[in-house]
This record gives structure tokens, C-alpha cells and sequence, in this order.
């Protein structure tokens, strides 16, 4: 109880965990239930994590008629209670994750998905550190159609991308003010803000932390965060993957290395190409493209941003400092070696993105894979095996991968399967405008 015993202002709680889709689902509690809830969690369905974006249960789902839907017991992460402070009254979050009645973890959680993957590199004496960089942009849905907000210094709306502007990041100032201080609030490690390409579009780093649930955490909680207070400055903040169909997408990108026992960085070894492990795990990361896009790119809009000559990649390959390619990495000090996955989305479920990546690069790690040779110059321009274009084709071929399967306990695999295929055939029956009202402000 220290956290709300410092914070007496406090008059109301949510307790919530993480779905398939990265949608937060839970209940709101006064407060006097805070002690039972930091000793209990609470009980709901095992089928509140499988449902569909519209939240419908799902047809056919194990997790409905066949077992009674019956509950599971969602207990709070070692995260803690952080405040909400988008909302008019005080109020904390409690982040939970889900167990069945034996205690054991419930495998079609994806918080624990991420957590088996940690265990095996634990296994091995390894930690990844993880950032991720969360593109975003600042939305005025208030019309038929979306627009850039007008921007509260001047009143006026600039159309076209600022990239690195600051007077673009300038003419949100005191959205971001409030940002940083929610951030810090939270314990969320904003770093550098940007301005990025698109109308209205902006990139924050979070920090490199060597604890990848932290990380997973940390950016479930930005998105929420961004959405919630965009919409009290009067916008809307997307996370779609592409909400202009003639400006870039947004992506979430991951900066991983791999720290040894002693604490070394094992993708290091004083020279430019990095470490044997270094080239495993770029291997691995190569390998998993095709067969786990439908993590990086989950849903019926993703795969617009998936286009040539776009920034996001469409081609499989690695690269020195090469942002075409969809693994890059990145130069600078030779000590510092790292790998940027650059395939997903800006509308993944953090903890299935970051497992997909973390444990792809491990597989390439046990199994001692070599990389094909980096390419040079642009991507797009080169004869390259291609990810998935299609969200029915990303599904086929998640379902019957053996990666998928080396990462993912089988429950969750046809969970999210089953899943998918319900949302893409109600999304059929939807027009572009529709889609776009469904996606923008969700996910």
C-alpha cells in the first residue's frame, strides 16, 4: 500500500491486463478495495484476453462454451499501481496478469508469452535490454475526415511533414510538457521527442532497459497514455499503422542487445561486424520475419504501411546503418553493438512484438545461425524474399510455422489465430472509412 499511502488523492482504481490485441481489459474499484486488490487481483473470464477488436467473444473459442468461460485470477504484475493522470479525478492503474486456479500462469496471456521467452535466455546466463521507439501521430478526427490538429500557439493547422522540426514539436509544447511529466510520473523512461514525416506525426524513445517486461510494460502504458491525453487536449493520438493513405506509417521500433553473466555486452567483441552471437541472433532475426509478421503487422490496416520506397521495410534482410533494410544495425561505438528490428507496426500488442523479436533472435542464437551477407544501398531496388503482403496470407503462415511454435505455447497461437480470422472477416463487410473509425484511437 506505500504507492497510494504517498498519494492520498487517489479516489479511484482500475486494475487491467493486456489482451491479444494489446487493448487493455479489467474493472474499475474505489478505493477502499486497493489492499484486496494488491492481494487478490481480481476474477474474470480467461476469455476477456481473446477477444476480437469490436470485443466479442470468439466463435468457437475453447475458452467460451467449451469450458463454462470460466474465470481465471488476474494478479498484479510487479509493476504497481501507477496514476492515470489523462483522467479529470486522481486515479491509479493496477497492470495485472492472468493465472488459472492452480496458480499456474494461463499460456494464452502474452504477457507471459514475453516471460517464457526472458526464462530461456535467463537459461543461458543471457539479459536482452530493449528499447522500443513509439511513432504516433496527433489526429483531429472531429470532421468526415481526419486532419492535423490545429496547433495551440498559433491556431493554425500545418499541413505537410516536418521532419526534426522544432517548431513543429514547438507548437505542441504544452502536450508535450504534460507528456514528460506523466512519463516520469509513471516511470516510464521518455527520452528524445521528435518530429517525424507525416502530418502531425511524432517519435518518443523509451529508454534502453535491461529488463525486456519493464520495456513491454513501459510501452503498453505510452500508448495508453498518449491516447488518454491527447483526447483531454482536445485530439486524437493513432498508433494505427497507416491513418493517411499518402503519408508514412507508424512504426515500433526495437533496439536490442544481450548482456553475458558478467554483465558485458555479448553482441561486442571491439570490431565493426560484432560478435559471433551478434550475427546468430541477426540470423534468427531474419528467419522469423515471414513467419511471425502477423505480430508485427496484426491487423487488416497494417499492411498498407508495408510498401516499397516507404521507410518501412518490405524485403527481408539485414544491413549496416541502412534504414531500408528491415534489420539494421546501427553504427557508433563498436561496444554498443545492437540490433534494430524494423518490421512492426506502431499497432502491436507490445509484449507479443516483443517476445516474436526476442525470441526469433534466440532461436538464431541456440541453433548458431549464420546470416546471408549484409546488403548495401536501397532495399527496395534489390531481388529480396518478401514479408508477407497480406493479413490472410501473415495468418496461414503463422499458424503452421515451426518458429511460431519454438516461441508461442500452442494455446495462444490458435487463440490469436481464431482471433484473426473472425476480425478479417467482419472487417471485409466494413468501407475504408468505417475501418479507419474502428482503427485510429484502438490499437
Amino acid at each position: 500500500m506505500s504507492w497510494l499511502e504517498d498519494h492520498p488523492d487517489i479516489q479511484s482504481l482500475r486494475s487491467a491486463t493486456a489482451d491479444l490485441n494489446g487493448l487493455a481489459r479489467g474493472k474499475r474499484v474505489p478505493r477502499r478495495f486497493a489492499e484486496k486488490l494488491e492481494r487478490d487481483g481480481i476474477r474474470c473470464p480467461l476469455s476477456t484476453l481473446n477477444l476480437d477488436i469490436w470485443g466479442h467473444d470468439i466463435k468457437n473459442s475453447p475458452l467460451v462454451f467449451e469450458t463454462g468461460d470460466a474465470d481465471g485470477v488476474m494478479r498484479p504484475t510487479e509493476r504497481g499501481f501507477v496514476p492515470m493522470p489523462w483522467l479529470d479525478a486522481p486515479t491509479a492503474l493496477l497492470p495485472l496478469w492472468s493465472f488459472l486456479e492452480t496458480g499456474q500462469p494461463f499460456a494464452g496471456d502474452p504477457r507471459h508469452s514475453l516471460a517464457t521467452v526472458l526464462n530461456r535466455f535467463k537459461a543461458l546466463g543471457l539479459t536482452p535490454v530493449v528499447a522500443t521507439e513509439m511513432e504516433f501521430y496527433l489526429v483531429d478526427d472531429s470532421g468526415d475526415s481526419i486532419q492535423p490538429p490545429t496547433s495551440p500557439r498559433s491556431g493554425r493547422r500545418r499541413a505537410g511533414g516536418h521532419f526534426l522540426s522544432l517548431r513543429a514539436l514547438d507548437a505542441f509544447d504544452v502536450f508535450f510538457d504534460e507528456l514528460y511529466a506523466a512519463c516520469e510520473a509513471m516511470n516510464i523512461p521518455a527520452e528524445a521527442a521528435i518530429s517525424e514525416g507525416g502530418w502531425g506525426q511524432f517519435e518518443v524513445n523509451l529508454e534502453h532497459v535491461p529488463d525486456a517486461l519493464k520495456a513491454a510494460d513501459d510501452a503498453w502504458l505510452f500508448k495508453m497514455l498518449v491516447q488518454g491525453l491527447a483526447r483531454k487536449h482536445g485530439m486524437a493520438a493513432s498508433f494505427m499503422a497507416k491513418p493517411y493513405s499518402d503519408y508514412a506509417g507508424n512504426g515500433l521500433h526495437t533496439h536490442f542487445s544481450v548482456l553475458d553473466a558478467k554483465g558485458n555486452n555479448a553482441f561486442a567483441n571491439g570490431t565493426p561486424n560484432g560478435s559471433p552471437m551478434l550475427q546468430n541472433a541477426i540470423a534468427g532475426c531474419l528467419k522469423g520475419i515471414a513467419d511471425l509478421t502477423l505480430i508485427f503487422a496484426p491487423h487488416g490496416s497494417s499492411y498498407d504501411r508495408l510498401e516499397p520506397q516507404s521507410f518501412a521495410p518490405t524485403g527481408i534482410c539485414w544491413a549496416h546503418e541502412n534504414r531500408t533494410a528491415s534489420i539494421r544495425v546501427p553504427g557508433g561505438s563498436f561496444n554498443a553493438k545492437r540490433i534494430e528490428h524494423r518490421v512492426a507496426g506502431g499497432d502491436v500488442n507490445p509484449y507479443l512484438f516483443l517476445a516474436a523479436v526476442l525470441g526469433s533472435a534466440l532461436i538464431g542464437i541456440e541453433d548458431e545461425l549464420t546470416p546471408p551477407a549484409p546488403i548495401t544501398g536501397n532495399a527496395y531496388d534489390q531481388d529480396l524474399d518478401q514479408i508477407p503482403d497480406g493479413w490472410a496470407k501473415a495468418i496461414d503462415t503463422f499458424e503452421d510455422s515451426e518458429t511460431a511454435s519454438r516461441i508461442f505455447d500452442p494455446q495462444l497461437i490458435r487463440n490469436l489465430v481464431l482471433t484473426k480470422r473472425q476480425e478479417m472477416r467482419k472487417l471485409e463487410e466494413l468501407t475504408p472509412k468505417e475501418q479507419l473509425d474502428l482503427y485510429l484511437d484502438i490499437i
